[in-house]
C-alpha cells in the first residue's frame, strides 16, 4: 500500500525517482510497464521506481494530480521533471530523461 507520505519520502531520499500510476483494468498499463521498467533499470542505475494502483490509492493519485492512466512522473533531485500520460513510448521517456540524468549523476 502506497501513501503520499511514503512516496514523498522516497522522492526526498533519492536523486532519481519514477512513479508509475496504473490500474488492474488498464491493458495499456500492463503492456507498457515491463518495457518501461526494463528500459529505466538498464539505462539509469540510480533510479528508484514506485508503482501506484489508482484503483486502490486514490488519495495518492489526487495528491499528484494524476487523472489518466498510465501516467509516469519522474522526479530528479526532489522536483517533478517529467510527466507523461496515456500515449507515450518507452524510447521517448528514456530520451527525455537521458541528458538531465547524466548531468546530475556526473
Amino acid at each position: 500500500m502506497q501513501t503520499v507520505e511514503n512516496i514523498n519520502k522516497v522522492i526526498k531520499e533519492n536523486l532519481a525517482v519514477m512513479v508509475y500510476f496504473s490500474a488492474p483494468t488498464c491493458n495499456v498499463c500492463h503492456s507498457l510497464k515491463p518495457k518501461l521498467m526494463d528500459a529505466i533499470e538498464s539505462n539509469f542505475k540510480e533510479f528508484h521506481i514506485e508503482s501506484v494502483d489508482v484503483s486502490v490509492e486514490q488519495e495518492v493519485s489526487a495528491h499528484f494530480g494524476v487523472f489518466a492512466i498510465p501516467t509516469v512522473l519522474v522526479f530528479l533531485d526532489g522536483r517533478e521533471f517529467l510527466r507523461k500520460s496515456r500515449h507515450m513510448s518507452v524510447d521517448e521517456v528514456v530520451r527525455e530523461i537521458q541528458r538531465p540524468y547524466e548531468i546530475m549523476m556526473s
